[in-house]
């Protein structure tokens, strides 16, 4: 058994899904071989679109950018916290965190709920409580990575409930946050058969912003 790389990512498409009030997606042809000898796409989209990473400024102006971090911010051997088989918007105990939870450590929260991607029960994913935050935090972890869309609780829509309590405890450590992820399942697979793996969540190099898209690639060793 070889080394295998292992697409953690949703593909950007038009009309995909968004976080309630973000930017809508379009990526249509600008340019075509047809008319103008070269295909280029035309992109409209959030900074938050699809696969991606928060960095700790999308929550605080106070806080770091996200060319304001290390590159080893997004990228390290990962610990994955199986939270699958819990029911909608449940909030996710410290009592499920990994062992080897440690500085450098990329800590990846496997719901299950990317099996939900494209229909409104996406939006009832559960979430890491704050507390659970807390505990990453002190363990030294920097890097959370989640198969949902927020590390916190999406209310239903025109429903009150609205929460950046995992944010703030991860954000104003100096933490990065990827969201959207899938198919975690492969990574708990691998960690279960005793095999080694690292991921890489390196972001669009925007200047100055919030956050932006990755393609986010597990390596599973032999």
């Amino acid at each position: 058994m070889g080394v295998e790389l292992l697409d953690l990512s949703v593909p950007i498409t038009t009309g995909m899904p968004v976080y309630p009030g973000d930017p809508e997606v379009a990526a249509v042809p600008a340019l075509t071989v047809a008319d103008a000898g070269v295909n280029v796409l035309r992109l409209h989209m959030g900074s938050q679109t699809g696969t991606h990473v928060d960095a700790p400024f999308h929550i605080d102006d106070a806080l770091p950018r996200l060319d304001e971090l290390p590159l080893s911010r997004f990228t390290g051997p990962v610990a994955v916290m199986d939270a699958r088989g819990l029911p909608p918007r449940a909030p996710i105990g410290p009592d499920l965190l990994p062992d080897g939870l440690a500085p450098g450590v990329v800590l990846l929260i496997a719901t299950g709920w990317s099996e939900h991607w494209g229909s409104e029960d996406y939006l009832a994913h559960p979430f890491p409580a704050p507390e659970t935050a807390e505990a990453v935090v002190a363990a030294g972890v920097r890097t959370v990575g989640v198969d949902a869309l927020s590390v916190d609780r999406t209310p239903p829509p025109g429903a009150d409930g609205f929460s950046l309590a995992a944010h703030r405890v991860l954000c104003g450590a100096g933490a990065v946050i990827a969201e959207n992820l899938t198919g975690l399942d492969r990574v708990l697979a691998a960690r279960d058969a005793g095999r080694a793996v690292e991921v890489s969540l390196f972001p669009i190099a925007l200047a100055g912003a919030d956050g932006a898209p990755v393609r986010a690639v597990a390596r599973v060793g032999e």
